[in-house]
């Protein structure tokens, strides 16, 4: 029959859960080091407690040698002579035990004995929750809420005591002592106090235990969870699919008029939840990421990235990214893709934007229009007009803001441009089909005068009277605003001058039409 001692030890390692050898060897520790204190010994000493007895008996291991002239060291070493004295079986090479008595250890050491018997239990009891808890990381398991310490929340889960720190709590929910809650296991860490255990109830993992426990479905691993984005407290995006085609994965995890899914929401208090139907195209599967927002279009920006642009309607902009980006930013998670998201007008202002750097790009630099002077050139460089595309969809009253340039500037600035343009449309000449000559010709008029009376005639009825306004008013026309000139050869151009009021001479910023332009000098 065991002792009453060892009866006891029995008991402390039930109610700590340790091995009941883990408490005998505390105890045998214990008295050596009480034995030790007592006889301020540094002797090889060892204790052994006698289970049935339960007698504790403690004594010091030596060496024999053969005399007193090959001890080294008297702590672990004793001479033939001497320890035949004590046992007369003793041999050379062998060792011999030293008894000390233990009833006469005193107070003062028995005192030392219970601390080393307490730390040894409690250095074991932590490496039993250790090596019990580790092993059930992302485990869900109920908790009571033991006490609140500041923003933590202490939980007691059963052979411990586990923490729950203010970032793996929900922001929604507030606890009360005595308060029975579902928790997952986090992680556990070992520390000097003992294995700290964490608890969470804001990790992923807390909402695919709980669709575990409530989906047979899932239980069963005929649906299985692919992705779990979640803020908790706001919302929780989840992924499914289905092993088998005739299983809806989503119906199944809502539930019949959706009481699966609504005792899962009113164990998160209230936490919204999208179930999300898994696709392995990631275009397909942002659309449904994105959901309840209605998407017009994905494209992959860059695969090797992960990059995803999406287009929305004007109206489902802020459905789409959601309340402080809440939606667009739990799809990013979900999909493990970049996301830019941009409505119809936003990229309909891009790609606007793309064609005119496009236009930019192959832009002519007003270098190139013979009738522009350096000095007007460098002042419409200033303005920042550099070249000819911008300066042709400038009104007369914008280049009028420009400084020094007027009126009579401005009026000129309009007919280099009309006759550059012209220029380019007539292949840089006059290039009139035979059927635009007249069958005869005036007496004394050339070939290249009837063409051009021929060609401009018209045009110039129609404009003089317009332009002959704008002359006046010191406004210019823009080369879409006179009648067949865009049409026109430089010839047509020249014309108008003579219905509109005649430029001044000495301009040293504006150059005039060159010399030998066909029709210019014979309409003069």
């Amino acid at each position: 029959m065991a002792s009453a001692l060892y009866q006891f030890i029995e008991q402390v390692s039930r109610d700590k859960g340790i091995d009941p050898q883990v408490v005998v060897s505390a105890v045998e520790d214990a008295i050596v080091v009480a034995t030790r204190k007592h006889y301020k010994s540094n002797e090889n000493l060892q204790a052994e407690l006698d289970k049935e007895s339960g007698a504790i008996t403690a004594w010091a291991v030596k060496s024999v040698v053969p005399s007193e002239d090959d001890i080294e060291d008297p702590n672990v070493q004793i001479s033939l002579d001497e320890a035949r004295e004590i046992d007369e079986s003793a041999e050379v090479g062998g060792e011999i035990r030293l008894y000390k008595q233990t009833d006469v250890l005193g107070r003062i050491a028995a005192q030392l004995a219970k601390q080393v018997i307490f730390q040894k239990v409690r250095e074991a009891e932590r490496d039993t929750v250790f090596n019990e808890y580790s092993g059930r990381v992302g485990e869900i398991m109920n908790a009571t809420v033991k006490r609140i310490e500041g923003p933590d929340v202490i939980l007691d889960i059963g052979k411990t005591e586990a923490r729950m720190p203010r970032k793996e709590q929900s922001r929604l929910e507030q606890f009360a002592v005595g308060e029975r809650i579902r928790v997952v296991l986090a992680r556990v860490e070992k520390a000097s106090k003992g294995p700290a255990v964490v608890v969470s109830r804001a990790a992923p993992e807390l909402v695919s235990s709980l669709f575990q426990s409530e989906v047979p479905e899932i239980y069963d691993g005929t649906v299985v969870i692919r992705a779990i984005a979640r803020e908790a407290g706001e919302r929780t995006k989840i992924a499914v699919m289905s092993k088998d085609k005739d299983v809806d994965c989503v119906g199944a995890c809502v539930g019949m008029k959706g009481m699966r899914v609504q005792s899962i929401i009113r164990e998160l208090r209230g936490e919204k939840i999208d179930i999300i139907e898994y696709h392995e195209d990631p275009v397909t599967f942002a659309e449904k990421a994105l959901q309840p927002a209605k998407v017009s279009r994905v494209s992959v920006v860059d695969a090797s990235d992960k990059h995803l642009e999406v287009v929305v309607d004007d109206t489902q902009l802020s459905l789409a990214i959601g309340k402080k980006g809440q939606n667009v930013r739990l799809a990013a998670k979900l999909l493990g893709w970049k996301i830019d998201i941009k409505s119809e007008e936003e990229k309909r202002q891009e790609v606007e934007q793309q064609m005119s750097a496009l236009v930019t790009q192959t832009s002519t630099p007003l270098e190139s229009v013979p009738g522009l002077g350096e000095g007007l050139v460098e002042k419409l460089n200033a303005a920042g007009v550099t070249t000819v595309e911008s300066l042709a969809d400038m009104t007369p009253e914008q280049l009028e803001e420009i400084p020094g340039i007027g009126p009579k500037t401005i009026e000129k600035i309009s007919l280099a441009v009309n006759e550059y343009f012209s220029s380019l449309e007539a292949g840089e000449g006059v290039a009139l089909s035979e059927d635009a000559i007249p069958e005869t010709q005036p007496e004394g008029e050339t070939p290249a005068e009837a063409a051009a009376e021929a060609g401009v005639e018209a045009a110039v009825e129609e404009a003089s009277s317009e332009y002959q306004e704008a002359a006046e008013t010191g406004q210019a026309l823009e080369a879409s605003g006179i009648a067949g000139v865009e049409n026109a050869p430089n010839a047509d151009v020249a014309e108008v001058h003579v219905h509109g009021e005649e430029p001044p001479a000495g301009d040293d910023e504006m150059s005039t039409p060159e010399e030998g332009t066909p029709g210019v000098e014979e309409q003069k």
